[in-house]
């Protein structure tokens, strides 16, 4: 059985992939305190996918990587990175004897260096030519490479709720559907001339 821990928890709508740095605006005072505690201990926290999709109870392990802004009511904008991927089988109200909440986890220990199959990145270097993307300075992980494709939160949540191959062939899927609704768009363009 995996080890569990029990961190600060933050529910939100939205689930961030492994090594993915996602902005948040902090202004409820019980938020305001876990950036405060972020800053000061280094803590990380997780964010819980509140979502009615997340029956396998998943969430993503958070870092704060920067405050942006600071605004004069207490409020500020940050940038977390997300370090890992989680199960929690039970959520608390109050985190020890904190504002925020708290949550038991057990960590997933993600491989984010996992690399998508040959297929999948010849085909998502395409999607990117297609859309005038043209200079990468280093090699797309799978999950950098999903993380590009803008996928929804049920997606997002169906993709690391895969495994293996499973999650290539979904990507996959995913990107031959972007690629044909490119050339519908490109086709339209066609029909229709600038007077």
């Amino acid at each position: 059985m995996a080890e569990r821990s029990i961190i600060p928890m933050f529910p939100l709508t939205l689930l961030p992939l492994p090594g993915e740095l996602v902005p948040l605006h902090i202004f409820e005072p019980r938020y305001r305190q876990l950036l405060e505690d972020a800053e000061t201990t280094d803590i990380s926290f997780g964010i819980f996918f509140e979502h009615p999709c997340n029956k396998r109870r998943i969430g993503a392990l958070m870092k704060l990587e920067s405050v942006v802004k600071r605004y004069p009511a207490g409020e500020s904008d940050i940038v977390v990175r997300c370090i890992d991927t989680f199960s929690t089988d039970r959520l608390f109200s109050n985190y020890r004897n904190k504002r925020y909440p708290g949550g038991s986890i057990a960590q997933w220990h993600v491989d984010m260096h996992t690399m998508p199959g040959v297929a999948l990145y010849e085909l998502f270097i395409d999607f990117q030519s297609k859309r005038n993307i043209n200079h990468h300075f280093r090699a797309f992980t799978l999950y950098q490479l999903a993380a590009e494709l803008n996928l929804t939160a049920t997606d997002r949540y169906r993709f690391l709720t895969l495994s293996g191959e499973k999650r290539n062939s979904f990507l996959m899927n995913h990107l031959l559907f972007q690629l044909h609704i490119l050339k519908q768009v490109e086709k339209t363009r066609e029909r229709f001339h600038l007077n």
